[in-house]
């Protein structure tokens, strides 16, 4: 199997995705609600899809699998307050 080396970005987009998913999933209440949840997941989805790491030759289907398996690690592991980073413009 090869091995992936993901822009740091992408890796921790990735990782906010499957945060953000748990918290929803879990039914984590806050002000903002599960709207801001849904909301957020696009946005990170948005994110993801439009990397420029997909538009080179490692941007591969294996990749995008690969992709996810070390972003759910590194989610699973991750500590709920700081695990998610501000969506940046």
């Amino acid at each position: 199997m090869a091995q992936h080396t993901f822009p740091t970005d992408l890796l921790e987009t990735q990782a906010a995705w499957y945060i953000t998913y748990r918290d929803l999933a879990e039914g984590a209440t806050s002000t903002s609600g599960a709207a801001a949840h849904r909301r957020r997941l696009l946005a990170l989805s948005a994110r993801i899809a439009a990397h420029p790491y997909w538009s080179t030759p490692a941007g591969t289907p294996a990749a995008r699998v690969a992709l996810k398996e070390t972003a759910r690690a590194l989610a699973s592991t991750a500590d709920r307050p700081s695990a998610e980073p501000p969506l940046r413009s």
